[in-house]
């Protein structure tokens, strides 16, 4: 697993992605932060320099599955369930 941040001039956290071999395990921008194409720096490092080709988004998070489309992500499969079991419906997406 990696996890690289961008931080602030002081330090503080804004932002971080986390991979395993080719797929973000999660990315996550802090709210008030959104729009200033953090999230956009770390998926092209995480495209870049580590790999990464895949991504599985919650369907019902519209922003999210957006942003991994303008990115150049496409939806491969879906599922009904979750890694979990829970009834959360996934796309599967792939660059």
């Amino acid at each position: 697993m990696s996890l690289k941040c961008v931080k602030n001039e002081s330090g503080s956290i804004l932002g971080f992605v986390g991979t395993h071999d080719s797929k973000i395990k999660m990315l996550f921008i802090l709210n008030e932060t959104r729009g200033q194409g953090i999230g956009k720096l770390l998926l092209q490092y995480a495209i870049k320099e580590l790999g990464v080709t895949k991504v599985d988004v919650n369907e019902q998070n519209p922003q999210a599955v957006g942003f991994y489309e303008h990115m150049g992500f496409k939806v491969e499969s879906r599922s009904p369930f979750d890694d979990m079991g829970k009834p959360f419906p996934i796309l599967h997406m792939t660059l």
